[in-house]
C-alpha cells in the first residue's frame, strides 16, 4: 500500500531507519544478548523518565499498563481524573477490576486543576489517584507540577500518571515530582511502531504491590521485579520492538532531551497559530498541548473529505475523537517529526480547503 506521512495522535511516523532496526535478527529473549540489551534500554529510559526508579518493559499498549497500575497498586477506592475519552477509559479500567472508583470529572477542553485535586483528595478515603497528563482526544495537558505538588501533601495516595502522548516530547521528571507509576507507549512521541509500553515503578509502590491482593500474573510488577533484577522479562517480550527502541534511544539522546522538547514547542506554536488564524484551538488557554493540536472546526468543513483529499496527496491527520467527530480534527507534531513537515502539511490544507 502506499504510505501516508501521519500526522495523527498515533501511531507516529516512524523513521526509516528505526523500521529497519526491527529487521535485526531475533535473539533469545533468555540470553546473554537479550541481557545486553536490556541492560542498555533501561538505563536510557530512566534518563528520559528522569528517574532512579525501576523501569518495566511491557509488550502490551498502554492499555495494559493502566490496568497493571491498578491491579498493583490500588487498594480499595482511587481516584480518576478524567477529562476526555482515555482518561475516562481509565476509570473504566478500574471499576473492571473491582476497585472502587471515583471520577474528578471536568468538560472535555478543559484542564484538571491542583485545587480541584486537593479538594477531592482531602475529603480521604482515597488510597491512589489516576491522572493523564495530555489527554489525546482533546490536546489539553495538564500541569502535572501542580498536581504533584498537591498529590505530596496526600501520602498515603499513590501518583498513577498516564504521560501516553507527553513523555520524550515533554519533560516529565519522575522523581522531582513524586510519581509512582508513569507510564507510555512507544508508539506517540517515541516514534516507533506500535505494541510495547514503558513504566517507571517506584519503590513505594512495589512495596503497595505486594500487600495487595489478586495482582493476576502478566502484570505483576513483584512478579517483574524478580526478572528485572537479571534483566529479563516474566514471558517473552516483543524483542524486535526493544531493539529497535534501544536504536531511537541512542538518537533521541544524541538530539539532547532539552532541544528535542523545544522541537515539539516550536510546532506546536506553528499549528496553534494557524489554527487560530483559520479555526480556534479546543483545548483551554495555557494548557494546550506541545505533542498534539486539536482544532476546532468552526468552518463546518467535512474533516473526512479533507483528510480523504489529504491522503491521495500522502498525508493523514485525526478527525475528532467520539463525540467530538467532524466537530473538531486533531493534527499531531511528536515524535521526529519536523518543521518543514508541518509547514508543508498546513500548506497543503490551505490549498484544498482554499484559505
Amino acid at each position: 500500500m502506499p504510505h501516508k506521512r501521519l500526522f495523527i495522535p498515533g501511531p507516529t511516523e516512524v523513521r526509516p531507519e528505526n523500521l529497519a532496526a526491527l529487521g535485526r535478527p531475533q535473539i533469545g529473549h533468555r540470553s546473554e544478548e537479550f541481557r545486553a540489551l536490556y541492560g542498555r534500554v533501561v538505563p536510557k529510559l530512566k534518563s528520559v523518565l528522569e528517574t532512579k526508579e525501576r523501569v518495566f518493559l511491557f509488550t502490551c499498549s498502554s492499555s495494559g499498563v493502566w490496568e497493571a497500575a491498578i491491579r498493583n497498586c490500588v487498594r480499595e477506592r482511587v481516584l480518576c481524573c478524567t477529562q476526555g475519552a482515555f482518561s475516562e477509559r481509565w476509570l473504566h479500567v478500574a471499576r473492571a477490576n473491582g476497585k472502587q472508583a471515583d471520577a474528578l470529572r471536568v468538560d472535555w477542553g478543559k484542564a484538571i486543576t491542583a485545587e480541584r485535586v486537593d479538594r477531592a483528595l482531602s475529603q480521604g478515603g482515597y488510597d491512589a489517584i489516576t491522572v493523564v497528563h495530555n489527554e489525546t482526544s482533546t490536546g489539553v495537558m495538564n500541569h502535572l507540577d501542580e498536581i504533584a505538588a498537591v498529590v505530596a501533601r496526600h501520602p498515603d495516595v499513590t501518583f498513577l500518571v498516564d504521560a501516553v502522548s507527553s513523555l520524550a516530547g515533554v519533560r516529565v521528571p519522575v522523581d522531582a515530582y513524586g510519581i509512582d507509576v508513569c507510564l507510555a507507549g512507544v508508539q506517540k512521541a517515541f516514534a516507533l511502531p506500535a505494541g510495547l509500553s514503558v513504566a517507571s515503578v517506584s519503590a513505594r509502590a512495589l512495596d503497595k504491590a505486594r500487600g495487595v491482593e489478586n495482582r493476576g500474573y502478566y502484570f505483576d510488577f513483584v512478579e517483574m521485579l524478580k526478572y528485572d533484577e537479571r534483566k529479563e522479562t516474566p514471558a517473552t517480550p516483543a524483542i524486535a520492538q526493544i531493539q529497535a527502541l534501544d536504536a531511537q534511544l541512542d538518537d533521541i539522546l544524541a538530539e539532547g532531551l532539552d532541544r528535542r522538547y523545544l522541537r515539539h514547542d516550536a510546532l506546536a506554536q506553528i499549528v496553534r497559530t494557524w489554527a487560530r488564524r483559520h479555526f480556534r484551538v479546543f483545548a483551554e488557554e495555557g494548557y494546550e498541548s506541545p505533542t498534539l493540536t486539536c482544532v476546532t472546526n468552526t468552518r463546518g468543513i467535512s474533516v473526512a473529505d479533507l483528510n480523504r483529499e489529504l491522503g491521495r496527496q500522502w498525508a493523514q491527520i485525526s478527525n475528532g475523537y467520539g463525540d467530538l467527530k467532524e466537530k473538531t480534527f486533531r493534527i499531531a507534531h511528536m515524535g521526529d517529526t519536523q518543521e518543514w513537515e508541518i509547514r508543508g502539511l498546513l500548506a497543503t490544507i490551505d490549498r484544498i480547503l482554499g484559505l
